[in-house]
């Protein structure tokens, strides 16, 4: 079994991909198509919004962190994180899209500003890293 900050196959993470794909496909085909957009369906929305974006990222997520390694290197939990942030933006665009309030710059300055929070994360990560002694 690998550690948890060592990079993992793509297959250990198919099973939340399928999971994430399938509650947030479901859920958006069943809340769009049997329920009226009252506060409940509409907090649904962006509960199964988020959750699809999350299962459609993580691939994403997979790769950049393998082609672009760092030190400590991105384990699973830092994997999953970037894609819910990646889910987390999906619904916040909707959101704003549906008050009629979203503009380009905004969802620019919105992504810039996830981008900065997760670059702050890591590097915060980064700096309680410690290797692991030789003997």
């Amino acid at each position: 079994m690998q550690r948890d900050n060592s990079p993992q196959p793509f297959s250990y993470y198919l099973p939340a991909i399928v999971i994430l794909i399938a509650l947030g496909g479901g859920g958006l085909y069943y809340t769009l198509n049997h329920l009226l957009p009252t506060v409940g369906p509409r907090w649904l929305f962006y509960f199964c919004l988020l959750l699809l974006g999350a299962g459609l990222f993580i691939p994403l997520a997979w790769f950049l962190n393998l082609r672009f390694p760092s030190n400590p290197p991105a384990g699973p939990h830092i994997v999953i994180r970037q894609a819910v942030w990646f889910g987390v933006f999906a619904a916040l665009l909707a959101w704003l899209q549906i008050g009629r309030v979203l503009t380009l710059p905004l969802a620019v300055i919105m992504g810039a500003a996830i981008f900065l929070i997760e670059f702050l994360i890591r590097m915060w990560e980064r700096s309680r890293w410690k290797p692991d002694q030789a003997a």
